[in-house]
Protein backbone atom coordinates (compact mmCIF):
# COMPACT_ATOMS: atom_id res chain seq x y z
CA UNK A 1 0.00 0.00 0.00
CA UNK A 2 2.64 2.39 0.47
CA UNK A 3 4.66 1.42 -2.12
CA UNK A 4 1.54 2.13 -4.26
CA UNK A 5 1.31 5.78 -2.37
CA UNK A 6 4.78 6.51 -3.24
CA UNK A 7 4.69 5.87 -7.33
CA UNK A 8 1.55 7.70 -6.71
CA UNK A 9 2.77 10.77 -5.38
CA UNK A 10 5.81 10.72 -6.90
CA UNK A 11 5.21 9.52 -10.71
CA UNK A 12 8.10 11.39 -12.17
CA UNK A 13 10.72 9.08 -10.01
CA UNK A 14 8.82 6.49 -10.47
CA UNK A 15 9.12 6.22 -14.04
CA UNK A 16 12.87 6.15 -13.77
CA UNK A 17 12.71 2.64 -12.03
CA UNK A 18 10.58 1.15 -14.80
CA UNK A 19 13.96 0.38 -17.15
CA UNK A 20 15.56 -0.90 -13.93
CA UNK A 21 13.10 -3.97 -13.13
CA UNK A 22 12.63 -4.64 -16.76
CA UNK A 23 16.20 -5.47 -17.38
CA UNK A 24 16.44 -7.10 -14.03
CA UNK A 25 13.80 -9.44 -15.12
CA UNK A 26 14.93 -9.67 -18.06
CA UNK A 27 18.70 -10.24 -17.36
CA UNK A 28 17.47 -13.31 -15.09
CA UNK A 29 16.82 -15.54 -18.09
CA UNK A 30 19.94 -14.54 -20.24
CA UNK A 31 22.32 -14.77 -16.69
CA UNK A 32 21.19 -18.11 -16.47
CA UNK A 33 22.86 -19.33 -20.03
CA UNK A 34 25.32 -17.90 -19.07
CA UNK A 35 26.06 -19.71 -15.65
CA UNK A 36 24.82 -22.73 -16.95
CA UNK A 37 28.41 -23.02 -18.59
CA UNK A 38 30.31 -24.41 -15.01
CA UNK A 39 26.85 -25.15 -13.22
CA UNK A 40 24.17 -27.22 -13.25
CA UNK A 41 20.94 -25.44 -14.02
CA UNK A 42 19.50 -25.68 -10.89
CA UNK A 43 22.48 -23.79 -9.65
CA UNK A 44 22.51 -21.80 -12.46
CA UNK A 45 19.12 -20.28 -11.98
CA UNK A 46 19.91 -19.53 -8.30
CA UNK A 47 22.92 -17.42 -9.11
CA UNK A 48 21.28 -15.52 -11.59
CA UNK A 49 18.27 -14.67 -9.07
CA UNK A 50 21.06 -13.60 -6.74
CA UNK A 51 22.58 -11.19 -9.12
CA UNK A 52 19.35 -9.43 -9.28
CA UNK A 53 18.65 -9.73 -5.89
CA UNK A 54 21.84 -8.11 -5.42
CA UNK A 55 21.20 -5.76 -7.97
CA UNK A 56 17.99 -4.69 -6.47
CA UNK A 57 19.50 -4.42 -2.66
CA UNK A 58 22.27 -1.89 -4.21
CA UNK A 59 19.15 -0.12 -5.55
CA UNK A 60 17.65 0.55 -2.01
CA UNK A 61 20.99 1.16 -0.74
CA UNK A 62 21.34 3.94 -3.28
CA UNK A 63 17.56 5.05 -2.81
CA UNK A 64 18.41 5.81 1.46
CA UNK A 65 21.81 7.15 0.39
CA UNK A 66 23.80 4.80 2.48
CA UNK A 67 27.58 5.25 1.67
CA UNK A 68 29.94 2.49 1.63
CA UNK A 69 30.63 0.33 -1.55
CA UNK A 70 27.27 0.73 -2.82
CA UNK A 71 28.24 2.06 -6.40
CA UNK A 72 31.07 -0.44 -6.26
CA UNK A 73 28.00 -3.18 -5.75
CA UNK A 74 25.95 -2.08 -8.19
CA UNK A 75 28.32 -2.36 -10.79
CA UNK A 76 29.90 -5.86 -10.24
CA UNK A 77 26.56 -6.61 -10.59
CA UNK A 78 25.73 -4.64 -14.29
CA UNK A 79 28.87 -6.46 -15.74
CA UNK A 80 27.90 -9.70 -14.57
CA UNK A 81 24.80 -8.95 -16.34
CA UNK A 82 26.12 -7.13 -19.48
CA UNK A 83 28.17 -10.24 -19.90
CA UNK A 84 25.38 -12.62 -19.95
CA UNK A 85 23.05 -10.50 -21.95
CA UNK A 86 25.87 -10.37 -24.21
CA UNK A 87 26.38 -14.19 -24.17
CA UNK A 88 22.59 -14.75 -24.83
CA UNK A 89 22.18 -12.60 -27.35
CA UNK A 90 25.46 -14.25 -29.09
CA UNK A 91 23.75 -17.46 -28.95
CA UNK A 92 20.91 -16.34 -30.35
CA UNK A 93 21.51 -14.90 -33.32
CA UNK A 94 20.99 -16.89 -36.54
CA UNK A 95 23.53 -16.12 -39.02
CA UNK A 96 21.71 -17.42 -41.92
CA UNK A 97 18.56 -15.83 -41.09
CA UNK A 98 17.09 -12.70 -43.31
CA UNK A 99 17.10 -10.06 -40.19
CA UNK A 100 21.06 -10.65 -39.68
CA UNK A 101 21.92 -10.30 -43.23
CA UNK A 102 19.81 -7.28 -43.48
CA UNK A 103 21.36 -5.92 -40.43
CA UNK A 104 24.69 -6.89 -41.90
CA UNK A 105 24.11 -5.00 -45.82
CA UNK A 106 22.79 -1.86 -43.75
CA UNK A 107 26.12 -1.57 -41.36
CA UNK A 108 28.75 -3.32 -43.24
CA UNK A 109 30.29 0.27 -44.26
CA UNK A 110 30.54 1.11 -40.83
CA UNK A 111 32.23 -2.08 -39.70
CA UNK A 112 34.35 -2.22 -41.99
CA UNK A 113 35.35 1.81 -41.03
CA UNK A 114 36.17 -0.17 -37.33
CA UNK A 115 38.72 -2.60 -39.26
CA UNK A 116 36.19 -5.66 -39.47
CA UNK A 117 35.32 -7.71 -42.44
CA UNK A 118 32.63 -7.91 -43.83
CA UNK A 119 32.81 -11.49 -44.38
CA UNK A 120 33.50 -11.76 -40.76
CA UNK A 121 30.41 -13.13 -39.44
CA UNK A 122 31.54 -14.46 -35.98
CA UNK A 123 33.48 -10.70 -35.39
CA UNK A 124 29.66 -9.42 -36.69
CA UNK A 125 28.10 -11.08 -34.79
CA UNK A 126 29.74 -10.43 -31.21
CA UNK A 127 29.20 -6.34 -32.69
CA UNK A 128 25.35 -7.03 -32.69
CA UNK A 129 25.55 -9.27 -28.97
CA UNK A 130 27.02 -6.18 -27.53
CA UNK A 131 24.98 -3.91 -29.35
CA UNK A 132 21.93 -5.65 -28.51
CA UNK A 133 22.93 -7.24 -24.43
CA UNK A 134 25.67 -4.49 -23.35
CA UNK A 135 23.73 -2.00 -23.38
CA UNK A 136 20.51 -2.78 -21.42
CA UNK A 137 22.19 -2.66 -18.45
CA UNK A 138 23.94 0.62 -18.82
CA UNK A 139 20.79 1.90 -19.48
CA UNK A 140 19.71 0.33 -15.95
CA UNK A 141 22.82 2.13 -14.09
CA UNK A 142 21.79 5.39 -15.93
CA UNK A 143 18.12 5.15 -15.13
CA UNK A 144 19.19 4.80 -11.53
CA UNK A 145 21.61 8.05 -11.16
CA UNK A 146 18.73 10.13 -12.63
CA UNK A 147 16.39 7.80 -9.69
CA UNK A 148 18.88 9.12 -6.89
CA UNK A 149 19.48 12.86 -8.30
CA UNK A 150 15.97 13.73 -9.59
CA UNK A 151 14.12 15.15 -7.02
CA UNK A 152 10.63 17.21 -7.90
CA UNK A 153 10.03 20.39 -6.28
CA UNK A 154 6.36 19.54 -5.52
CA UNK A 155 7.47 15.80 -4.00
CA UNK A 156 5.42 14.30 -1.59
CA UNK A 157 6.28 11.38 1.04
CA UNK A 158 3.98 9.19 3.00
CA UNK A 159 5.00 8.09 6.10
CA UNK A 160 2.28 6.21 8.44
CA UNK A 161 -0.51 7.52 6.82
CA UNK A 162 0.45 11.13 7.27
CA UNK A 163 1.37 13.18 4.08
CA UNK A 164 4.39 15.56 4.56
CA UNK A 165 4.17 18.45 2.07
CA UNK A 166 7.55 20.16 1.68
CA UNK A 167 6.26 23.87 1.14
CA UNK A 168 8.77 26.75 0.82
CA UNK A 169 8.27 29.69 2.72
CA UNK A 170 9.05 33.15 1.92
CA UNK A 171 10.13 34.84 4.87
CA UNK A 172 10.24 38.38 5.31
CA UNK A 173 12.93 40.65 5.24
CA UNK A 174 13.46 43.77 6.66
CA UNK A 175 14.72 46.19 4.37
CA UNK A 176 17.43 48.22 5.23
CA UNK A 177 16.84 52.10 4.60
CA UNK A 178 20.18 54.42 4.39
CA UNK A 179 19.89 57.47 6.59
CA UNK A 180 21.44 60.25 5.24
CA UNK A 181 24.28 61.55 7.77
CA UNK A 182 25.29 65.11 7.54
CA UNK A 183 28.64 65.95 7.05
CA UNK A 184 30.70 67.71 9.55
CA UNK A 185 33.17 70.38 7.75
CA UNK A 186 35.51 71.81 9.91
CA UNK A 187 37.17 75.25 8.64
CA UNK A 188 39.89 76.70 9.75
CA UNK A 189 39.44 80.97 9.84
CA UNK A 190 42.80 83.29 10.25
CA UNK A 191 41.60 85.94 12.21
CA UNK A 192 44.46 89.10 13.06
CA UNK A 193 44.44 90.22 15.76
CA UNK A 194 45.58 93.32 16.88
CA UNK A 195 49.12 93.77 18.09
CA UNK A 196 49.93 96.88 19.64
CA UNK A 197 52.98 98.40 18.67
CA UNK A 198 55.87 99.32 20.38
CA UNK A 199 57.30 102.60 20.31
CA UNK A 200 61.03 103.14 21.13
CA UNK A 201 61.13 106.19 23.44
CA UNK A 202 63.78 108.52 23.45
CA UNK A 203 66.18 108.42 26.54
CA UNK A 204 67.99 111.93 27.67
CA UNK A 205 70.92 111.54 29.84
CA UNK A 206 71.64 114.93 31.49
CA UNK A 207 74.87 115.47 33.61
CA UNK A 208 75.37 118.55 36.12
CA UNK A 209 78.18 119.85 38.21
CA UNK A 210 77.58 121.91 41.32
CA UNK A 211 79.90 123.27 43.69
CA UNK A 212 78.93 123.40 47.35
CA UNK A 213 80.04 126.62 49.32
CA UNK A 214 83.01 124.42 51.29
CA UNK A 215 84.26 124.07 47.67
CA UNK A 216 83.18 120.47 46.50
CA UNK A 217 81.91 119.57 43.57
CA UNK A 218 78.85 117.48 42.93
CA UNK A 219 78.39 115.68 40.09
CA UNK A 220 74.40 114.75 39.36
CA UNK A 221 73.53 112.03 36.59
CA UNK A 222 70.31 111.93 35.41
CA UNK A 223 68.31 109.86 32.63
CA UNK A 224 64.89 110.35 31.52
Amino acid sequence: MKTLNWIKNNPNRAMFLVPILLVAGISISHVVSWYDIANPITWAIYLSIAIEVGAMTALVAATNRIKGGVWFMFGLVTFIQMIGNIFYSFKEIDSNGELFKSWVELTGPVWENLGSDIDDVISLKRWLAFLEGGLLPIISLTSLHFFIKYKDNDEVSTHDGVVEVEKIVEVPVEKIVEVPVEKIVEIEKIVEVPVEKIVEVPVYETTTTTTTDDGIKRLSYVKS
